[in-house]
């Protein structure tokens, strides 16, 4: 497997070959597009004043002031057709064609450097062959002569030329380094976050990136961090889930259990078999009502959930709650108050429905004998808000900020009957709706249950 350490000082290397490549074109470009007809010119003006001073100063001895020429950084070559003679530093090629020879001996200029065969690379400049000249005629003493001559390009190097190649050099190898450092540094956070995710994958939830950055890995192992705070919380919220729902059926098949054995004893009393056989039946009803909030529970949880909007009676919906229930209230001797007015709403009357049993319940069941229950509806400008209020045994400020948790019971006196479900169905039937739930409470004070759903235009 490549890493992406590997892959980044292989690109970097593919980028820099690239750039040498494309820049190396661009010059051979300029060179032949514009220095080099440049060049020419330069090398032809210098050979001809050689050639005039020779024929205007006539110099006593002609070698020695060629040899000069030479000695200051000239390769020359000079011919009458029949012999030649070279001044300066050597060529490494000294082929060159009779005709052009006679060709400058003619009286004519040879554009070497101009018309050097290499026109690919820019390296033509450099070549240290005598066809790579300017070739000039002159007479001297009477004689003809060929002038062929081009810069000696080891002495054009100067320590400048030098210092600069080196600092290049240096530049170059540099940059590279700090490059491949900076890969590093750069990749080595990465790496981290790839061993801290297998370490997600094998469930261990507090696994913790030490990144302190303020760049875009800074914010990814930010973003991490907290992603594995809600896994870690998430987790433990499931094993608690877990743990409550196993209780809630062990207990009530432990009862089942229990008295279905002793109904099996032939000495029982008719009133014992009744009493077992109801406590038999609460406990079954317990089970059915806790399953089937559970199953809701699941359907309310997946993302992929959708509220089946419909428009219907809302007010009708709630006095048929009231008329479910009122055997009940009339058994605790309860007195239930209502004002509703005609409201149409647009909303998923199933899901609703859950909403007013388990608010209705909850008035009834932590009630006070004698006690009342008051049933309000108020529409405002763009909601409609729902009171369900009681004067029962009320709740504290730290059970009432746990009403919504699941499974949570304030205290054994809350538990009769209950599977602490109902609030956290209550919750996430009202906020898929859009709308919000409020709850106020005092001990021995009752209940205020505030629904707030948004009216959709």
């Amino acid at each position: 497997m490549k890493t992406l350490y590997s892959k980044f000082v292989v690109t970097t290397m593919l980028v820099m070959i690239g750039s040498l490549c494309l820049g190396f074109l661009v010059t051979n470009t300029y060179y032949h597009q514009v220095v080099k007809e440049k060049n020419d010119t330069k090398n032809v003006s210098i050979a001809q004043d050689i050639v005039h001073y020779i024929e205007t100063d006539k110099p006593e001895d002609l070698n020695s002031y060629l040899t000069t020429l030479g000695e200051i950084g000239y390769q020359i070559y000079v011919t009458t057709g029949e012999e030649g003679h070279f001044f300066g530093g050597p060529y490494r090629d000294k082929t060159l064609s009779a005709s052009v020879v006679e060709h400058v001996l003619n009286g004519e200029t040879y554009h070497g450097m101009r018309d050097f065969p290499k026109e690919t690379f820019v390296t033509g400049f450099f070549a240290n062959e005598l066809n790579n000249t300017i070739g000039v005629p002159f007479t001297y003493e009477n004689k003809p002569y060929a002038l062929f001559i081009r810069p000696d390009i080891r002495l054009l190097f100067s320590e400048v030329h030098t210092i600069l190649a080196g600092l290049m050099l240096v530049m170059t190898v540099l940059s590279l380094l700090a490059m491949l450092l900076f890969a590093k540094a750069l990749i080595r956070p990465i790496t981290k976050l790839t061993a801290a995710t297998q370490q997600l994958a094998h469930e261990k939830f507090d696994t913790v990136l030490d990144i302190d950055r303020a760049d875009e890995i800074g914010q990814l192992a930010a973003s991490f961090n907290r992603m594995t705070e809600r896994l870690q919380e998430n987790d433990r919220t499931r094993k608690e889930f877990i743990s409550n729902v196993s209780h809630d059926f062990q207990s009530p098949l432990l009862n089942i259990q229990g008295y279905v054995d002793l109904l099996k004893n032939p000495s029982l009393t008719e009133q014992e078999r009744q009493e077992y056989a109801a406590i038999i039946e609460l406990e079954t009803k317990r089970l059915s009502t806790l399953t089937k909030q559970l199953l809701l529970l699941t359907s309310l949880d997946q993302s992929t959930r959708i509220v089946k909007r419909e428009s219907y009676r809302l007010d009708e919906q709630l006095k048929e709650t009231v008329r479910k229930y009122r055997w009940q209230m009339e058994e605790s001797q309860l007195q239930v108050s209502y004002k509703l007015e005609q409201i149409i709403f647009d909303g998923d009357a199933g899901l609703l429905q859950n909403v007013w049993d388990n608010l209705l319940t909850n008035a009834i069941k932590y009630n006070v004998e004698g006690g009342q229950i008051r049933l309000h509806v108020q529409r405002k400008s763009a909601s409609l808000e729902i009171l369900v209020e009681d004067s029962g045994i009320g709740m504290t400020e730290d059970q009432l900020a746990k009403v919504y948790d699941r499974f949570y019971r304030a205290d054994a006196s809350r538990t009769k009957q209950g599977t602490g479900l109902g609030l956290a169905i209550v919750k996430q039937i009202v906020e898929l709706h859009g709308g919000t739930i409020q709850m106020e409470s005092k001990v021995h004070a009752g209940t205020k249950v505030y629904i707030h759903l948004p009216i959709l235009s």
